[in-house]
């Protein structure tokens, strides 16, 4: 390190201007450089709190890598250098992680000012378990990567986070109920901390529903509840379901009637397993026979 500049990382409103803190304000205020993601948008944030703007430079997802040379020059010549995204955490699903890190691994200690969270706020009005979660962001548009991620959450034990586009959403959640069941636990959340803010609770089939017919507006947060537990014990006390005991599930719907897609999404729910497992053992046991 040959300069004695500040680098900070500054939470910013996800929605309502109120909440910005004072210590984030002052630091703000004090900064010589901002890195931001779009300009536009935190020349306003100046502007609505009366702050003189200081000088501006993007930092997105695009160019974070590039940025290290110019933010460290800037910290080399002692200069206060402040960090933001759009709304929210840096580096939380936002740009901002690299920049820290090639600041830390320069040897000018990252300062962090906390603010408002879609995470955590989602977390805080859910009412879902959240002494544990796992925060998924954005899942993969298509494929196979987006299949196994659903896939991997469905057999979670704890909530899940997941941040969704408006265009998305619907079908997001028709995925849900397709790999978890129409039963399991689900919150949804938009416009966090907006006039407009909505939160829904209730089991996945009803989301799909509730979502019909709607035009989803805003930043959503989806949440689904951990994988429920089968009899006592913790969830990661549990014995996973053997083959076997899948198979006589199976066999008890296809005996009852029930064609083999409609067999394996009703095992999967009841069960509270995969339904990319419950599939595999459909299959097998349709070569066997």
């Amino acid at each position: 390190m040959t300069g004695s500049g500040r680098f900070v990382v500054i939470g910013t409103p996800i929605g309502n201007l109120d909440d910005l803190s004072p210590r984030a304000a002052r630091a703000l205020t004090e900064a010589d450089v901002v890195c931001c993601e779009d300009t536009r948008r935190t020349r306003k944030l100046f502007s609505a709190l009366s702050i003189p703007t200081p000088r501006l430079v993007r930092l997105d997802q695009h160019n974070e890598a590039a940025m290290s040379a110019p933010v460290l020059e800037a910290l080399a010549s002692g200069e206060s250098v402040a960090l933001v995204t759009d709304a929210g955490m840096p580096g939380i699903s936002d740009p901002g992680d690299r920049i820290v890190k090639a600041v830390a691994d320069a040897g000018y200690p990252p300062e962090v000012v906390p603010g408002p969270s879609a995470v955590s706020a989602a977390l805080a009005v859910s009412g879902l378990p959240a002494s544990r979660y796992l925060f998924a962001g954005f899942l993969p548009r298509k494929g196979r990567d987006r299949t196994a991620r659903l896939e991997e959450l469905a057999a979670t034990a704890v909530t899940v986070v997941i941040y969704e586009a408006p265009i998305r959403v619907a079908r997001t959640v028709a995925d849900l109920v397709a790999v978890c069941g129409p039963d399991r636990a689900f919150v949804a959340t938009r416009e966090l901390t907006k006039v407009h803010e909505e939160t829904w609770r209730g089991p996945l089939g009803g989301a799909a529903e509730w979502l019909a017919g709607r035009q989803p507006r805003g930043e959503w947060v989806l949440l689904l509840g951990p994988l429920p537990v089968r009899g006592r014990g913790s969830a990661e006390e549990r014995a996973p379901l053997s083959q076997e005991e899948i198979s006589v599930a199976l066999d008890a719907k296809l005996a009852s009637g029930a064609d083999r897609r409609r067999a394996v999404a009703e095992v999967a729910s009841e069960m509270s397993v995969p339904k990319r497992q419950v599939y595999d053992v459909a299959v097998e046991l349709k070569g066997q026979r």
